[in-house]
């Protein structure tokens, strides 16, 4: 939420649908004992439960959502929003 200056209020986006997101799903796995060197932004993407049921923890969609969190990085860098 920081990164993108989400507050509690605001309205957040599913990275790959543009819907309200309430999952934030770690691309690369924390693993079972809950290590948080994994809890950085490139790592972190928001998306919906039936996003994170669909895809989340998936080996054959880690690259597909890898490549569309950096691109949704990149536009709102650009200041482009879904």
């Amino acid at each position: 939420m920081d990164f993108f200056g989400y507050g509690v209020e605001d309205f957040i986006p599913s990275e790959i649908s543009g819907k309200p997101a309430v999952d934030v799903h770690h691309i690369e796995r924390r693993g079972m004992g809950g290590s948080k060197n994994k809890d950085y932004i490139e790592n972190l993407m928001a998306l919906t439960r039936e996003e994170h049921d669909k895809y989340g923890d998936k080996e054959q969609h880690k690259q597909w959502l890898h490549d569309q969190h950096q691109l949704f990085i990149k536009n709102f860098k650009n200041g482009i929003k879904i």
